[in-house]
C-alpha cells in the first residue's frame, strides 16, 4: 500500500481522527491517549499502529512509556493533497 493509501486508511477512522486531534498540543503518553476512549489496549494498540504504519504519528520509548507525536510533514503533505483535489490554493482559496 503506498503511502497516501495508507494515510487515507488511517484518518477514515474517527477514533484514529480524534488521537491525531488530541496530538495537536503535543506528545502524550499511551496511558494518556487511551484514557480518552473507551477502548481496551489491543484496540488502542491496533489505533496507534495504523498511524505510525502511515507514518501520520511518531512513537519513542522512554524506559516502559510510549510517547506519541504527530508527524506534521506527513500530515501537511496529505493536506496539501487534499486540497489540490479540492481545487484550492495552499491558501485554501479556489483555484
Amino acid at each position: 500500500m503506498n503511502a497516501s493509501n495508507s494515510a487515507f486508511k488511517a484518518i477514515a477512522d474517527p477514533a484514529r481522527r480524534e488521537i491525531l486531534r488530541l496530538l495537536r498540543n503535543g506528545e502524550m503518553t499511551a496511558g494518556d491517549l487511551a484514557e480518552q476512549f473507551d477502548m481496551s489496549k489491543p484496540t488502542m494498540s491496533h489505533h496507534f499502529s495504523v498511524l505510525a504504519e502511515a507514518d501520520l504519528i511518531t512513537r519513542r520509548r522512554e524506559g516502559q512509556t510510549i510517547w506519541y507525536g504527530l508527524n506534521t510533514t506527513v500530515l501537511q503533505d496529505v493536506l496539501s493533497w487534499m486540497m489540490d483535489l479540492a481545487g484550492a490554493d495552499t491558501k485554501g482559496r479556489k483555484k
